[in-house]
């Protein structure tokens, strides 16, 4: 015997098989839409197509609250951001560009001597090691755990006087004493950051710590888009970005004292050493 469905529960079901159809045409017609308005779009001149955005972007904007503007702009805005990063990457041959227009591998270069022994924690494909190795005659062991960061980092960066090891800097074994640690956007991608520093001079016992990290404080949107309930971080993987404040007191929890810092491009450039 074949169950009778209630008049109300018939009515509920239809409502929502409705539902579902109009959300699934909805989703293939602005699917639709969308390549329509690329296909359209492609071949128009780029200064068309920057026109016709912008003229879009301003208007919507201008139909909306103050802070729900503010949100579609940021989100366009962080998409814009990731894209420039690509594309950045891609016009400077496989290495963002910003290594060479931010200066920073000069900071290291500067403060590490012929034959120093080096260990660059956390080296990614290399760029930085190979500069410390090549321009200020450092031996240089650079580890990090991401494999194909340091496959890639062998294959374009290798240097005779660079090794590069696939590891976590806590866990294997260092072959130390090191004269310098790197520590270049490290640390911000970390949560026990004190208690890492602390195990890493004891792993390692450098003679000091050379230190780059992003800053909170470098643009008066970063607070707005938190105050908004927005992604403020440079990069969401990103447990921290400093203020000079912060920044001090987590390297005196760790038992370091500040020899050298500076602020630049948005960033803490800082040298140092161990207490006592």
């Amino acid at each position: 015997m074949v169950p009778k469905l209630m008049p109300h529960r018939t009515s509920q079901l239809l409502d929502l098989s409705l539902r579902r159809v109009a959300r699934f045409t909805i989703r293939r017609l602005m699917d639709l839409a969308s390549r329509v308005v690329t296909g359209c779009v492609a071949g128009l001149p780029v200064s068309w197509l920057e026109r016709a955005i912008c003229g879009l972007v301003e208007k919507r904007a201008g139909r909306l609250a103050a802070d729900e503007a503010l949100r579609f702009l940021f989100r366009l805005d962080s998409r814009f951001y990731a894209l420039q990063g690509q594309k950045a990457v891609e016009y400077g041959g496989g290495l963002h560009t910003k290594h060479r227009h931010i200066g920073y591998h000069e900071f290291f270069i500067s403060r590490i001597h012929k034959g120093e022994r080096v260990l660059d924690v956390g080296c990614g494909v290399g760029a930085v090691a190979y500069d410390v190795a090549e321009r200020a005659g450092a031996q240089v062991v650079a580890i990090d755990f991401n494999a194909r960061a340091i496959e890639e980092a062998r294959k374009r960066r290798s240097h005779r006087r660079v090794e590069y090891r696939v590891g976590n800097v806590l866990e294997d074994a260092l072959d130390g004493p090191f004269d310098v640690v790197i520590l270049s956007n490290v640390l911000e991608h970390l949560q026990e950051r004190s208690a890492f520093l602390r195990r890493l001079k004891e792993a390692a016992k450098p003679s000091r710590i050379l230190i780059r990290v992003p800053l909170f404080e470098r643009d008066w949107r970063v607070p707005l888009k938190r105050e908004l309930g927005m992604e403020w971080r440079l990069d969401p993987t990103h447990e921290i970005e400093y203020a000079v404040e912060s920044f001090d007191e987590e390297l005196g929890s760790a038992g370091l004292i500040l020899s050298h810092r500076e602020v630049r491009w948005g960033e803490i450039w800082a040298e140092a050493v161990a207490r006592g």
